[in-house]
């Protein structure tokens, strides 16, 4: 069978979460760059430039890190499932893929943007690198420009801006501080396995923060069970040799340890603000006349940005972009919540209670989003 092949890159967040559970699973892949020939039918066919899309060995192309991983463990990929665990453990993967990739873009972009004298020589070349494969150091200077300002730009939209870089810088800190305190008794989130919340993790604590300059420095002095967890993700085998002998396996009984409850405590202090201000504004607009299912929310595939909205964030006011992307991951998080038994969902809604996290059960969307061809569409009328 012919491998799968990844488009992605190695300084991209998302193709991150990808490339680490592919090499976990031992799946047979090969990687390629955007400035491969094949990636322009690749980009007309899901609709817009975005990575990482894996093709499978018959042709399917997936784009979207979620979905890959679905794919992965609905295919039979998975050598050690994402989606393993008890009752409990379930939901607190699909929350932490959320505040993963979604929730820990301020400090990812802020480290990354923030800091030209220690990352830019960096990033001229591992942005380039992947783009140009003609036309020399002019070319590559020219792609670097026209990409960062992008990128720059976009990390205004996450909300970082002078004023709130020092309270990203804290904030970050204490996260850093907390995972390391976790990881002093267990390898992975929930044991001697990775799951779905470290992929989630892993998007931007490697990409961003353990690639570049300025933040891998940091990462490396404050935090060294964080960056050997970030080499750990990336390794095919367990790599965990200081723990001594540890199962590749979750933890036993759903048990779910104090630290790991502070964890969580942290993504209610931290994101569950932006998650209620996303919410409020994109169920106003789901609950418009003109909203037709099943089509391309926002108008077309390349527009993931429905708006702008406000919200209070430690001390600060922020303005940040509404994705209904990030919708459909908070109904991920829901939907594991709601297939649960009975007794289950009241002790998982009792454990969030606990840490500060219960609302993010009940901040659903007035209208589902869908995700069909790749691209996120206006779902039915929540019940």
């Amino acid at each position: 069978m012919p491998p799968h092949i990844l488009y992605a890159m190695p300084g991209s967040l998302y193709s991150g979460k990808v490339r680490a559970y592919l090499r976990k699973q031992h799946v047979d892949f090969i990687e390629r760059a955007p400035s491969h020939p094949r990636f322009d039918e690749v980009r007309r066919a899901v609709g817009r430039w975005i990575i990482p899309v894996l093709e499978t060995p018959d042709g399917v192309l997936i784009q979207d890190g979620s979905d890959i991983l679905a794919h992965g463990e609905a295919a039979g990929l998975a050598r050690l499932p994402a989606l393993a665990g008890g009752p409990a453990q379930r939901v607190i993967g699909a929350i932490f893929e959320l505040f993963g990739g979604e929730g820990m873009v301020r400090p990812a972009m802020h480290y990354r943007w923030d800091f030209d004298s220690e990352n830019v020589p960096f990033l001229a070349q591992d942005f380039s690198g992947p783009m140009v494969l003609e036309g020399g150091a002019e070319a590559r200077a020219a792609s670097f420009a026209a990409s960062s300002a992008r990128m720059r730009q976009a990390a205004r939209i996450f909300g970082v801006t002078p004023e709130s870089a020092p309270v990203i810088e804290a904030a970050y800190a204490r996260f850093l501080a907390l995972f390391e305190a976790h990881l002093e008794a267990t390898p992975y989130l929930l044991g001697g396995a990775p799951t779905l919340g470290d992929y989630g993790l892993f998007a931007p604590l490697h990409a961003h923060l353990a690639r570049d300059p300025r933040p891998a420095t940091l990462m490396k002095q404050t935090a060294w069970r964080v960056w050997r967890w970030v080499e750990r993700m990336y390794a095919p085998n367990q790599d965990a040799g200081e723990y001594g002998d540890v199962a590749e396996a979750v933890l036993a009984d759903d048990a779910v340890p104090e630290t790991l409850k502070a964890l969580l405590a942290f993504v209610a202090e931290d994101y569950l603000p932006e998650v209620e201000a996303f919410m409020a504004f994109y169920n106003d607009a789901a609950a418009g006349p003109d909203i037709v299912a099943g089509e391309v929310i926002g108008g077309r595939a390349s527009q993931r940005v429905i708006g702008f909205t406000g919200f209070e964030w430690r001390g600060l006011t922020l303005s940040v972009a509404v994705f209904p992307y990030r919708v459909w991951l908070l109904q991920k998080v829901q939907d594991a919540f709601d297939g649960l038994a009975a007794e289950d969902r009241t002790r998982v809604r009792t454990l969030l209670a606990e840490v500060g996290l219960a609302r993010i059960l009940d901040l659903r969307p007035v209208r589902r989003v869908d995700r069909v061809d790749n691209r996120e569409v206006w779902g039915a009328v929540a019940a």
